[in-house]
């Protein structure tokens, strides 16, 4: 009986609160580096290898952009500091996810 609880539990919460389950996190304390990529992402570098990518709206992005993360694990939702102006992160990908150009 216990165990079914859980498993209802656990299947009520993904099914009304997808995001708070679904939402794409990563962590970039490994980052030494930045490339801005158009006008909205921002590619970290671990090195020489890409480690993940970061989409921002309405901010203005060049490839003289300051960018500061606020923290080093960051989610969707969370906010960057890109040229002394907060912005919000609306995805974040990973190099080892195969969405990663």
């Amino acid at each position: 009986m216990g165990k079914k609880m859980v498993v209802l539990m656990g299947l009520a919460i993904i099914l009304l609160c997808p995001s708070l389950v679904l939402s794409d996190c990563m962590d970039f304390i490994r980052s030494t580096g930045f490339y801005v990529e158009g006008g909205s992402s921002i590619i970290f570098y671990s090195g020489s290898f890409p480690i993940g990518r970061v989409e921002v709206a309405r901010c203005a992005l060049s490839p003289s952009s300051s960018v500061r993360l606020m923290k080093s694990y960051v989610c969707e939702g969370d906010k960057i500091i890109i040229d002394d102006s907060a912005c919000i992160i609306m995805s974040v990908s990973s190099a080892s996810t195969g969405s990663f150009r």
